[in-house]
């Protein structure tokens, strides 16, 4: 049996095929078909179920690119990663948003985080509070390599407080970006696991994505651009104020953080503690909230959280 979608241009067959096909290869390995694209033309082929899943997949996608979001990917039983033997019946099941990035499919692993990726869908401030491990800057960096990739937006702008152990940014070695580096490697790390390294190195050298310490951030307007501010706990009452009044026209921004984990002097106050209080009223804002359920790294985290919660947090 075989099968035939028609794209309408370059960037959308581009955009549906992925860097180097891989969506393509991605939809042979995991449906047993085979994969064929040539003149805006991509053909399916092979056994009868097995093409139609894989024709379900393609159409989800192209509806995500072609920006219908009530037409969401769905959700894969089994990934090139998984080690699943074959696909069961009813592979493909609308769960809600999800994203293929960097061939494979990215999706909320619990009520919290789907409702957490509604909210960024819907509305243009987003504050996700929970402990660590629950997914809050992963799928943030997500839904903004998304939005990048579907020209909702033209830069990602990356930024978090560095918060000193002893020395200071100035004397460590480098350029700008040499020094903070270090406090934003969870950023780089999501972002590595999402996008090729040569389009991330090609992004940043162009200032697509823009990585810069929120002390910098000051006197800056930030349009058309998706904002991810993590450790959000860690910006005083004052450096929450100047960062979310940087939003510019057509942009969005994410904040993170746990608020059990806040490094500031004695006698500062958190600006991520603030800001539930004076803004939770305030429409085209919303609050999101995780707990130990939602976190997904090593199982012992989850058991070391509500281990924490259980005894308070000693300073």
């Amino acid at each position: 049996m075989e099968k035939t979608i028609r794209l309408t241009n370059d960037q959308e067959a581009i955009t549906l095929y992925g860097s180097l096909d891989e969506r393509l290869r991605y939809a042979e390995e995991m449906f047993h078909v085979r994969v064929s694209a040539r003149n805006h033309q991509l053909c399916v082929s092979g056994e009868k179920k097995n093409v139609k899943e894989a024709m379900d997949f393609f159409q989800a996608e192209l509806a995500l690119i072609r920006g219908d979001r009530q037409a969401r990917p769905h959700e894969l039983k089994k990934t090139k990663h998984s080690g699943d033997e074959g696909i069961q019946e009813g592979a493909l099941k609308n769960m809600g948003i999800s994203f293929f990035l960097k061939g494979k499919v990215i999706q909320a692993k619990g009520e919290n985080q789907e409702s957490y990726l509604q909210a960024i869908e819907h509305y243009d401030i987003v504050v996700g509070i929970g402990p660590a491990g629950t997914g809050k800057t992963y799928l943030a960096m997500a839904c903004a390599v998304d939005h990048l990739k579907r020209k909702k937006v033209s830069r990602i702008i990356l930024t978090r407080p560095a918060i000193e152990a002893g020395e200071n940014l100035g004397f460590l070695p480098g350029d700008l970006l040499d020094k903070i580096n270090p406090y934003l490697r969870p950023l780089y790390d999501a972002l590595y696991d999402m996008m090729d390294f040569n389009d991330v190195a090609r992004y940043l050298q162009r200032g697509i994505i823009e990585v810069a310490p929120l002390a910098y951030m000051r006197g800056r307007t930030l349009n058309d651009c998706f904002v991810i501010l993590d450790e959000g706990q860690n910006c005083t009452h004052e450096q929450m104020k100047m960062f979310l009044t940087r939003l510019g026209l057509s942009s969005r921004a994410m904040i993170t953080g746990d608020i059990t984990q806040i490094d500031l002097p004695q006698g500062k106050r958190s600006g991520l503690v603030v800001i539930q209080k004076i803004l939770h009223e305030i429409e085209g804002i919303k609050f999101c909230y995780f707990d130990d359920r939602d976190v997904v790294r090593h199982r012992l985290v989850q058991e070391i959280v509500k281990a924490y919660e259980k005894h308070g947090n000693p300073s």
